[in-house]
């Protein structure tokens, strides 16, 4: 059982208030409204807008991985990035003429009994102040996407020099290596083969031959005393 039951008066409040949140009505209003709702593709992951060229968002990301050369998974992501980055910036001049052009389109018929130019200025003025958010909104993701855009430039820069060093220095190494002459081998002795089927690991120093005759042993002459 509902202990709290919405009364009639309390129904008919409800209603009442709706009536005030239904939005713009007039056209001028919806077309603010709009407009405060623009999709500038400023954020999120749609880079390129349905109004924009696809072929020439190709030509532009093929134009940066010519000029960057990435090599690897890392450097190719950061090329890619840049060039998105670069795309989104390039979009804002165009969205700040539109805001502008609709601005002064919007409230032409103001300010008639000035005389021109001031009449062009108050316009403008007036422009700038109902669209301050927007614009301002534009110069915020300005600065956003080029600090972002010049971090990446440096970790490219730091990812590239890091490999082209290494790269140097492997090529001088194999260098090196090419120009060390090849080293002579060590000579062997040359060891004495087998006699008669015996190895004498230390030859005689006199060898004596079968055939030769023994000494013999001098005869030594004594001399007797007379």
């Amino acid at each position: 059982m509902n202990n709290n039951p919405t009364s009639d008066a309390q129904r008919a409040a409800n209603r009442a208030n709706a009536q005030h949140s239904t939005g713009a009505r007039t056209e001028s209003g919806k077309a603010k409204v709009s407009l405060n709702a623009l999709k500038t593709g400023l954020t999120g992951c749609t880079v390129v807008l349905p109004s924009e060229d696809a072929e020439l968002y190709r030509t532009h990301i093929a134009g940066y991985e010519k000029e960057l050369q990435p090599v690897g998974i890392q450097e190719s992501h950061l090329v890619q990035s840049l060039a998105d980055l670069r795309w989104r910036l390039n979009r804002i001049p165009g969205l700040e003429l539109a805001i502008c052009s609709y601005g002064r389109a919007e409230f032409a018929d103001m300010f008639a009994d000035s005389p021109e130019p001031t009449r062009a200025f108050l316009i403008e003025l007036h422009v700038s102040n109902v669209y301050e958010k927007q614009l301002r909104n534009l110069r915020l993701h300005e600065n956003r996407l080029a600090r972002r855009r010049e971090k990446e430039q440096a970790e490219l820069r730091a990812l590239q020099q890091e490999r082209k060093a290494k790269e140097a220095k492997e090529k001088e190494e194999a260098g090196k290596t090419a120009s060390k002459p090849p080293q002579p081998e060590p000579a062997r002795t040359a060891t004495a083969g087998p006699q008669n089927g015996f190895e004498f690991s230390n030859p005689p120093a006199n060898p004596v031959s079968p055939s030769a005759p023994a000494a013999e042993t001098p005869e030594i002459a004594v001399e007797t005393a007379a």
